[in-house]
């Protein structure tokens, strides 16, 4: 039974912070969190990473409880791969516009359209609409598995950006997207623009960005990455100095762990990523809110991309 009373309110961020801690342990749960995550949740996650990194820490959760510092999506995600698991998302209206751009009528709609082609879709989408995919991808490996799909023609969705990266890599199969121009609305607030004038202020910084961008974006970069990738990146390359054209938590993380390299970012925030604080992965650890559910017959289904995603990149 959860407890009805609502706690005092922590004086500040340390003693929230301590909180829990306590809490997580008296509940056996596990805290993950994306790398776009607020700098007080990342200080206090397990596992911080992304999608791809995070799907695989919650298919090995031993804890009772897994508390998801991310959207609606990976939440949906971690239930799936981890069903036994109870899984929280500290704010319920952590919900991906890039996922809402793809409904399930669309992605069926698409599969009349081109008989044949198996579906690909970006983990960025609802689970019901996972559950009508053959394959799913992250911007980690979504080029590895588009070369591993044996057909030619394949349906992809819903981020437009991905696709073209996509399809640049594997030019011998030809994708179709769904919907015609998903995208998400944080990083097409990137501009072109904004990579120039900070590389004109920072000449000897190599320019990172993840794959979700505009064309623009990615004509200018160095390297193109998911965020996984970006500090892999950064850690071995010997350049000292980095553009990064992602969402700003990402620069946190990589300030944390490479201090002694400097990196600069547009200041772009993920509002519905940045919904979660740590009093709201408190409250969640205290009264069990908010619970992610995912119907059994849709989770089944869903969890069959999810699992040869997992298969096909080892």
């Amino acid at each position: 039974m959860l407890k009805a009373r609502v706690p005092a309110m922590a004086e500040n961020l340390q003693e929230l912070h301590n909180e829990v801690l306590r809490l997580k342990t008296a509940r056996n749960a596990v805290i993950l969190a994306h790398n776009y995550q607020l700098p007080e949740v990342q200080d206090v996650a397990d596992f911080v990473g992304d999608s791809l990194e995070l799907s695989r820490k919650a298919a090995g959760v031993e804890a009772d409880w897994i508390i998801f510092c991310g959207v609606d999506f990976m939440a949906e995600t971690a239930k799936i791969i981890n069903p036994g698991k109870r899984v929280f998302i500290p704010d319920a209206r952590a919900l991906c516009p890039m996922a809402g751009m793809l409904d399930v009528e669309d992605v069926v709609r698409a599969k009349k359209e081109h008989p044949g082609a198996p579906v690909l879709l970006y983990v960025n989408t609802s689970a019901a609409c996972k559950a009508e995919a053959d394959y799913a991808c992250t911007s980690a490996n979504a080029v590895q598995i588009a070369k591993a799909i044996p057909e030619k023609e394949v349906l992809f969705g819903p981020d437009f950006n991905l696709l073209e990266f996509v399809q640049e890599r594997v030019p011998e199969k030809n994708f179709h997207p769904m919907p015609a121009r998903g995208f998400c609305p944080t990083h097409g607030r990137i501009t072109a623009l904004e990579i120039y004038d900070l590389k004109k202020a920072h000449p000897a910084s190599e320019i990172i960005a993840h794959p979700e961008c505009t064309r623009n974006v990615r004509e200018m970069a160095d390297h193109i990455a998911s965020t996984s990738g970006m500090l892999k990146i950064a850690r071995e390359s010997p350049a000292t100095e980095f553009i990064i054209a992602t969402e700003c938590g990402m620069a946190y993380r990589l300030r944390k762990e490479l201090p002694q390299k400097k990196f600069y970012d547009v200041n772009v925030t993920c509002p519905r990523m940045k919904l979660h604080t740590l009093k709201k992965v408190r409250d969640s650890l205290e009264f069990g809110q908010y619970e992610i559910t995912v119907p059994k017959e849709i989770a089944e289904k869903a969890l069959k991309s999810i699992q040869r995603m997992m298969q096909m990149t080892g």
